[in-house]
C-alpha cells in the first residue's frame, strides 16, 4: 500500500489530483483510515489512474471517462483512440499553421501600403489551350480552403497523365470559379497534347481571355495577398474592372516553396 504523495509521485500526478478523483467517485483509494482519514494506494491502482490521465488528456470530460472504464475499455481501443486524437491534433497544428502564414502576408501587405510597383503589372491577350484538369470544390477562395483542394487536385491529375504516358505541354493552369453558394469550383489544370483517352481525366479548352492584366509572383503562394494588391492597385489605376476571379499560372515549382515563380492573371474590361 502507498500513502497518498507516494502514490501520487509513482503516478506522475498531484496529490490534488488524486483528491479530486477521489471526491467524484473516478479513482477511489484501497483504503481511508478511518481516524486519520489518510488515503492508501494499491499499486494496481496505477492501471486506472494511467487510463484516466490518457483519456483526459485526449480531450474527453471526467464523466466520459468514468463511463468509458466502466465500459471496461481495452488496451487496444485505447491505443485506437490515441491514434484518432493524433490525427485530429495534427490536422489542428496544420490549419493553426497555415492561419498563422496567412497573418503573417497579410501584414507583408501591410507593410508594402504605399510602395507597391504597378508597373510590374503587364496587360496581354492569354491564348486558348487544351489542358487535362480535375476538379473539385473549395469551402471559399481564401488560400487556407484552397490550399488543401488543389493540392490534392495536381498530385493526382500529374499521377494519372504520368500513368497514362501523356506528357504536360507546359506549366500547370489554375482557374477558379465562384458558384452560387458562395463556394469555388477550383480546376488543376495542365496543357496536354495528342490523345489523352487514358489518362482518366477532362480534357477540354482553356478559354483565351483578349484582355489579361498579369503580374509575376515570386515565392509561397501563402504571400500570394501582396501581388494581388498590386493588381488591384493597376485595375483601379487604369480604369479596368475586374472580371471573375484570377488564373495562375506555375512557371517555375521546385521543392522550396519560397523560389516557386507564378504568373497571375485576372481578365480586365477594356477602358
Amino acid at each position: 500500500m502507498f500513502g497518498i504523495g507516494d502514490f501520487a509521485r509513482l503516478g506522475l500526478v498531484s496529490v490534488r489530483m488524486l483528491r479530486h478523483y477521489d471526491a467524484i467517485g473516478l479513482l477511489r483509494p484501497a483504503h481511508v483510515d478511518s481516524v486519520t482519514g489518510y488515503r492508501s494506494y494499491q499499486a494496481a491502482q496505477l492501471s486506472r489512474l494511467n487510463r484516466i490521465v490518457a483519456l483526459k488528456d485526449l480531450g474527453f470530460t471526467l464523466e466520459q471517462v468514468r463511463v468509458i472504464l466502466d465500459d471496461n475499455v481495452g488496451t487496444g481501443e485505447l491505443h485506437g483512440m490515441v491514434r484518432l486524437r493524433r490525427a485530429e491534433l495534427a490536422e489542428r497544428i496544420s490549419a493553426d499553421l497555415a492561419r498563422l502564414r496567412g497573418v503573417e502576408a497579410r501584414l507583408r501587405s501591410i507593410e508594402r501600403e504605399g510602395g507597391l510597383a504597378t508597373d510590374e503589372v503587364v496587360l496581354k491577350r492569354v491564348a486558348p489551350v487544351r489542358v487535362g484538369e480535375l476538379s473539385a470544390v473549395a469551402a471559399s477562395y481564401e488560400p487556407a480552403d484552397v490550399g488543401p483542394v488543389i493540392q490534392p487536385l495536381y498530385a493526382e491529375l500529374c499521377a494519372r497523365l504520368e500513368a497514362a504516358g501523356v506528357p504536360a505541354a507546359g506549366p500547370g493552369i489554375a482557374s477558379y470559379v465562384p458558384q452560387e453558394d458562395g463556394t469555388v469550383r477550383v480546376h488543376a489544370a495542365m496543357p496536354v497534347a495528342g490523345d489523352c483517352a487514358g489518362a482518366d481525366v477532362d480534357v477540354v479548352i482553356l478559354p483565351g481571355v483578349d484582355s489579361a492584366a498579369t503580374i509575376i509572383h515570386h515565392g509561397s503562394m501563402d504571400g500570394v495577398g501582396t501581388t494581388f494588391q498590386t493588381l488591384a492597385h493597376w485595375i483601379e489605376d487604369n480604369g479596368r474592372t475586374a472580371l471573375g476571379l484570377g488564373r495562375e499560372v506555375y512557371l517555375h515549382c521546385p521543392d522550396d516553396l519560397d523560389a516557386w515563380v507564378t504568373e497571375l492573371q485576372i481578365e480586365v474590361t477594356r477602358p
